[in-house]
Order: C-alpha cells, then structure tokens, then sequence
C-alpha cells in the first residue's frame, strides 16, 4: 500500500477511495478482469462508484505503472496487477486469460533487433488456446 502512497504523491495525484479500492481488487486476483467485472465486484462496498469511474481510475492506475492493461482483441481489454513483463494465455473458447509463468522472455528483444533496424524497447506476448475447463466440457481434443 506504501507503494501506491508514494507513486501518487510523487505524481501529485490525488488517491481516492476509488482508485485504492480498484488497485486491491487487482491485487487479489490472479484473474484478469475487465472493468466490468471489476465494477461488479466492488458494487457492494462502493454502491455510488460509476462504471465510469472504475474505468478512470484504471486510466490512471496504468498511467502510473501500477496496472498493465491487456489488449486481448476485438477492443476487449483485460487489466494485471502484475506489471512485471511476462506472457498471458486467452482462452479462445471462453475468454479467460491467465498469467504464462516460469517462462523467460528476457531475450527476446534482443534476438528480435537482430532482425530489424528498429531500437526495440519492449514486447508483448499472448498465446491462445483452449483452457482445461471449455476442453472438459466438450470432451474434444484440441
């Protein structure tokens, strides 16, 4: 909680009730939720928080490095706590998208700049798949 404190005062941004509630939420879940779903789970402890809120708070708590906001397609955006680079996995069946861990990327944008002429400064990586879950309920092999 220091962390967000600091981060905000040295931004001289000022740190709701809002924005502390969506950060704790983030932070307990290792799902990535949509704002919706964020906006939905916090609708009893904040009845007077707007959708609209939610999603400033979002804007900021990713301006501000605390949030990563994942792009998983089609304008359907996802939001990590976890903002230390590493891959998601989005399942194509029912959308769930989760962490790709134990899995080092570190050298891949080294390898990447041997064949562009491009400085390349960061990356993302996303796989796509079917999760355990949508596999056992059709009884399909992927």
């Amino acid at each position: 909680m220091n962390s967000i404190t600091n981060i905000f005062r040295e931004k001289k941004l000022k740190l709701t009730p809002q924005r502390i509630a969506v950060y704790k939420y983030l932070q307990s879940t290792k799902e990535h939720p949509s704002a919706e779903t964020i906006y939905k789970a916090l609708q009893t402890d904040y009845p007077t928080m707007s959708l609209a809120t939610v999603y400033k708070a979002l804007k900021t708590l990713t301006e501000v490095n605390l949030v990563n906001e994942l792009n998983v397609g089609e304008g359907n955006f996802r939001y990590d706590s976890n903002v230390c680079s590493h891959p998601h996995i989005q399942c194509v069946c029912c959308g769930r998208v989760d962490d790709v861990e134990n899995v080092s990327f570190t050298n891949l944008n080294d390898k990447i700049a041997e064949f562009t002429d491009y400085k390349v400064l960061t990356n993302k990586v996303y796989f796509y798949g079917v999760c355990k879950d949508c596999a056992d309920k059709d009884n399909t092999d992927f």
